[in-house]
């Protein structure tokens, strides 16, 4: 069974992964950040995908994801997440 992160301890990992990076990578994340909570003020913080050797990835979400903010090296990433395709009726 895989544990939640809850929302505040979320919002505090992204939090804490923008200090991390602290250089543009992190101001870019914290400017994504800025622009889907104004685009979306009801958007949910969590924190998905956690491994031995994976930190985590912030990601945002209104009754599904929204989006990910992926870091790395070279790039930071907020990477919107496409609907998935309907069934046929």
């Amino acid at each position: 069974m895989k544990r939640a992160v809850r929302v505040e301890s979320a919002s505090a990992s992204i939090d804490e992964k923008i200090k991390e990076l602290g250089d543009w990578r992190g101001r870019t994340l914290a400017k994504v950040r800025e622009i889907i909570h104004a685009a979306d003020p009801e958007i949910i913080e969590e924190w998905k995908w956690v491994k031995a050797t994976n930190p985590g990835t912030p990601v945002w979400s209104h009754g599904s994801i929204v989006c990910t903010g992926e870091t790395y090296k070279n790039v930071v990433r907020g990477k919107p997440k496409p609907k998935a395709p309907r069934a046929s009726r």
